[in-house]
């Protein structure tokens, strides 16, 4: 008979049972060598006691191990509906302290993993709405431009109309794309953002640069104050891209005429990038939601964008640990305030 096959039951009776053997065997042994009725009658009656001692603590153990087998599978069910956490025990002696203990972290693991998943999965049903709505416009135009030349006739000043329309899609396409790309390798860690103190003039004169010649055919006048000498830990590649989208929404949605004026202030523990511009502004009730992915108000649908930029900004200045704040009248402009680490 295999021993991995042995029951908790046929164990208790086997050693009982050679218990009992071994005591009618030494007390036969007795009876034999001293021929004593009365030590053979002792020594049966010493192996029915110590059988029946041994018998009453292999039932006690039994029970106790099936208790705790029975309280473990439960708490293991609970554990994997996420019902309950287990109990917990404060007396280190208990027999079972130390499996409750390690259960208890295997619990929060769980649960956190639970979590985790859960909340991408979220976030990837989010993405993937996001995408498909901002992906949907362009394709409907695209199909319907097609068609159009395809089933009419038109003339040659009319199919270059066509064909510019198309490629403007087409265009906005290729933006979206490569924003989502920046914006999915960023989130997923694949792009390490590197921080390092460097002066902060030269980010902000290549995120500048950007902006400049729309500036000048809108007639908007950008001034700046920034100290050459002023420094900030941050990484230049990435610190210019999201500077340069808070400046491009600054041009973007200033009148004609208006005015940009970005101003760097050095505090104790943050460099302070101010970017004002005399805009339209941003009403009080959506300047907490500007900042959310694909986010653009009604009144701006009909401007150049995809709503990603400000979204990309954010995403970059905490990951280098900073922040940032807005302030903004609808009808006077608005103020982006960017916090960079002081080195």
């Amino acid at each position: 008979m295999r021993t991995e096959k042995l029951s908790v039951n046929k164990v208790c009776m086997v050693v009982c049972a050679a218990l009992f053997l071994l005591s009618v065997a030494m007390s036969s042994t007795i009876y034999f060598l001293t021929r004593n009725i009365l030590a053979l009658c002792c020594g049966l009656l010493y192996a029915v006691f110590v059988a029946g001692c041994m018998a009453a603590f292999l039932v006690f153990v039994r029970q106790k191990l099936t208790l705790f087998s029975d309280a473990l599978c439960k708490l293991l069910d609970d554990m994997m509906s996420a019902d309950q956490a287990p109990p917990q025990y404060t007396e280190e002696e208990n027999l079972f302290y130390k499996i409750h203990h390690r259960l208890s972290r295997l619990y929060e693991v769980l649960r956190e993993s639970k979590s985790s998943i859960a909340k991408e999965r979220a976030d990837l049903q989010e993405l993937i709405s996001d995408i498909s709505h901002q992906v949907k416009t362009p394709i409907a135009n695209l199909k319907m431009l097609d068609a159009t030349l395809l089933e009419q006739n038109v003339s040659p000043e009319k199919q270059r109309e066509f064909l510019l329309a198309m490629d403007s899609q087409l265009d906005k396409l290729d933006f979206l794309m490569q924003a989502m790309i920046k914006t999915s390798r960023l989130e997923a860690g694949v792009i390490a953002l590197e921080p390092k103190p460097q002066a902060i003039y030269d980010t902000l004169a290549a995120a500048l640069g950007g902006i400049l010649l729309n500036a000048e055919q809108k007639k908007i006048a950008v001034t700046v104050d920034c100290p050459e000498t002023v420094s900030a830990a941050h990484d230049r590649k990435w610190t210019t891209e999201a500077l340069f989208n808070i400046l491009d929404n600054a041009v973007k949605y200033t009148p004609e005429g208006g005015k940009i004026h970005v101003a760097v202030v050095c505090w104790e523990m943050y460099v302070k990038i101010d970017i004002s511009d005399t805009g339209i502004g941003i009403p009080e009730q959506h300047q907490g939601t500007i900042f959310k992915r694909f986010y653009r108000e009604d009144r701006v649908h009909d401007a150049p964008g995809i709503g990603i930029g400000l979204y990309l900004t954010r995403e970059i200045i905490t990951r280098q640990g900073g922040f940032i704040r807005v302030a903004s009248e609808v009808g006077t402009g608005s103020t982006f305030s960017v916090f960079l680490p002081h080195p």
